[in-house]
């Protein structure tokens, strides 16, 4: 083997570590001041897909998304049932974890904080699995925040699914 070749092991080697470091959870990651919840328009949703399993209707309000320096996604989240009855949810959503965080509700027309806010799995059931659908049809680039909003919104709007595992 020539001295090139064992140089080449070295480099492999840190490529390796840096992917997976980027895939996964970094130990020393913390979660940035979160901003106030954002105004947000019924007129401006894009619609996703959640299931058959609900009656409701999801979609964002793009002018609400923004993409921290933690990597986490913030948004506001519309839930419309066939009534009329709209419930709004500010959210975060961390890629690397596949994990999502409420911050708040609106309700009443006012947003009220959630007291503990904590990261959940986007795979844990709940009342609904509208965390998980966000991420693969636009909010998550597989385990990467999306590089910027625009391409958060051309994904909502061309339904390209992302795989989040």
């Amino acid at each position: 083997m020539r001295i090139r070749d064992w140089l080449a092991v070295p480099a492999a080697l840190f490529c390796v570590a840096g992917w997976a470091q980027l895939a996964g959870d970094n130990p020393d990651w913390k979660e940035s001041p979160v901003p106030p919840p954002p105004a947000f328009e019924l007129s401006r949703l894009l619609p996703f897909e959640v299931g058959a399993s609900t009656a409701l209707s999801f979609g964002v309000d793009p002018a609400t998304l923004s993409i921290g320096s933690d990597g986490v996604v913030h948004y506001v989240v519309v839930a419309r049932s066939p009534g009329g009855t709209v419930n709004a949810m500010y959210e975060g959503i961390r890629c690397a974890t596949a994990e999502f965080k409420t911050y708040a509700r609106y309700n009443g027309g006012s947003w009220n904080s959630v007291a503990a806010p904590e990261w959940r799995s986007v795979y844990t059931p709940a009342p609904s699995m509208h965390p998980l659908q966000f991420a693969k049809q636009g909010g998550c680039n597989g385990k990467a925040p999306p590089q910027t909003v625009r391409d958060i919104v051309r994904d909502l709007k061309n339904q390209n699914y992302q795989q989040l595992r």
